[in-house]
């Protein structure tokens, strides 16, 4: 009976040390990630290169950049191209947020709004974290409406891009970072519970999580808290 008992805690606790490992390299990573963003956006915002796509032209760069990476990363997850891909990918987001930036930037107090966004975004992140550590729910139920309301965002901004409404960009803006939150804590919860055993899968989920976030307050920020010179 202690023999069977003594297995049940060594299981547990290598399935503990397992779960630790892969949030740390998870952790770790993303952070990491925040490199090659910034370096995409400064040269974007510093050459101008992303000012000409606009409209639809944009969109499709967008779409087929964004999905062919996660395509390539999704493939080499388990292997040594696995980090180079998603430092690529996070660097080509960068350069394809540079443009909104840039607009930002043309406001007097644009520097003021990207580091109120920033740090609204670490104030998201760091709150879903905390709340991941202490729900003991299963929240796997979530995953599929989640998907839903990200899917309906999706598509609303790609509707948005042709008509241009201001007002269809801040219901977006809104419901963006309502959704986005709630897929950081569970993309999180799944990570603390065990549920995202590769932590480079696990990053990508975070990163996207974390963009959406930023990009939308950003907007909203744009929108409302613009300073003309």
């Amino acid at each position: 009976m202690s023999d069977h008992i003594q297995s049940i805690d060594h299981s547990y606790g290598a399935a503990s040390q397992q779960r630790n490992k892969v949030l740390r390299n998870t952790y770790w990573l993303l952070a990491l990630s925040l490199v090659p963003t910034v370096m995409g956006a400064w040269l974007g915002v510093a050459t101008g290169i992303t000012q000409s796509l606009g409209g639809g032209l944009g969109l499709m760069v967008f779409l087929g950049g964004a999905f062919g990476f996660m395509y390539a990363i999704e493939k080499t997850k388990n292997s040594a191209a696995g980090v180079p891909v998603l430092l690529g990918f996070t660097f080509f987001m960068g350069l394809m947020l540079s443009r909104m930036i840039a607009m930002v930037l043309g406001f007097k107090n644009g520097p003021d709004l990207i580091m109120t966004a920033f740090g609204g975004t670490a104030g998201v992140f760091f709150v879903m974290a905390s709340l991941s550590s202490v729900i003991k729910r299963d929240l796997s139920g979530m995953g599929k409406w989640l998907f839903v309301g990200a899917l309906a965002i999706m598509v609303g901004g790609i509707i948005n891009v042709f008509v241009g409404s201001t007002a269809g960009m801040m219901a977006i803006s809104v419901a963006a970072i309502g959704v986005f939150s709630a897929y950081m804590l569970y993309d999180l919860k799944r990570i603390v519970d065990g549920g995202e055993t590769n932590y480079i899968s696990a990053t990508l989920a975070l990163y996207l999580d974390i963009i959406n976030v930023f990009q939308s307050l950003l907007a909203l920020l744009g929108i409302f808290g613009g300073e003309r010179d």
